[in-house]
């Protein structure tokens, strides 16, 4: 079954989210932060980042907000915030559903 428009979020599109929740950034800073928050275990390519910030500013998650020395920032708009804490409620639903097998190391 093909995935609904934005309903879950890639590995890479939450942390673009979650940087942003952090204030408003430029693409550089924003796969830098999202780098140090998993402590380089997701990288951001800067193709990859640039269509996904294409794709949140079409679906109004995000906007741009101001641009510095060539380097455009963008925050996020109160429907990106909703979509990234709608996506961290489905993903502690997911950990909870695993918790009572996997935290007690059962082997099944």
């Amino acid at each position: 079954m093909a995935r609904k428009k934005l309903e879950t979020l890639s590995e890479q599109m939450y942390y673009i989210l979650l940087s942003l929740y952090a204030g408003p950034m430029h693409g550089y800073r924003i796969m830098r932060h999202a780098a140090q928050l998993t402590q380089g275990r997701v990288v951001i390519g800067a193709g990859t980042l640039y269509a996904l910030l294409g794709r949140f500013q079409e679906e109004g998650c995000i906007r741009l907000c101001g641009t510095e020395e060539g380097r455009k920032s963008y925050e996020l708009t109160p429907s990106g915030r909703q979509l990234l804490e709608n996506e961290f409620q489905r993903l502690r639903r997911q950990v909870a559903d695993g918790a009572p097998f996997l935290d007690k190391g059962e082997e099944k």
